[in-house]
């Protein structure tokens, strides 16, 4: 089970590594925006996450005779799920550490953006204005690497439980897709 859970959570952990930085290069030159960035993120964990399904149905296949258990595909999935998300939440450290001094911080960009539309939106000053103040809160803890990597963290982890619950469901079931 560890040889699966290995490398199908490396493979993952790579894949959404890889197209998270690129995404962060297209962010940069303008071509991704916070207004189809957050799509494109998702879309790309789940890309990268697919692998959970692959890993369960080869631990399936290669090491449990075509049989598995919802519970035994559950344990497969997280563990291969919690090396990817922590390969994605040290990327992103690596990339927010050592972003370059002339560019805005990832956090002042998103502030920016968030405030700008809210007031296209519509919103009044007063609303506007807490919001401030909320996103400055927000942009101050996020200054700490414990709390940024517990943020980045949140981010993908769902998305991997849910690939992993839907992927053990169906690869329970010997007749979908057998060996």
């Amino acid at each position: 089970m560890r040889k699966v859970i290995l490398i199908f959570g490396f493979i993952s952990g790579t894949i959404i590594s890889v197209l998270m930085l690129i995404s962060t290069l297209f962010m940069a030159d303008g071509t991704i925006d916070f207004e189809n960035g957050e799509v494109i993120g998702y879309s790309t964990m789940v890309i990268a996450l697919s692998m959970v399904f692959f890993g369960i149905k080869s631990y399936r296949d290669n090491y449990q005779n075509g049989a598995i258990t919802f519970t035994k595909g559950l344990q497969v999935g997280i563990m291969i799920t919690l090396i990817a998300s922590l390969m994605y939440a040290f990327s992103w450290e690596l990339y927010y550490q050592n972003q370059p001094e002339d560019q805005p911080s990832f956090m002042e960009s998103y502030v920016e953006f968030s405030i700008n539309k809210m007031k296209t939106d519509g919103a009044s000053e007063a609303e506007v204005n807490q919001a401030i103040q909320e996103m400055n809160n927000m942009a101050e803890m996020y200054e700490n690497p414990f709390v940024r990597f517990g943020f980045t963290l949140a981010e993908i982890l769902p998305v991997g439980i849910i690939i992993t619950l839907l992927s053990a469901a169906l690869l329970r079931k010997e007749s979908f897709l057998p060996a």
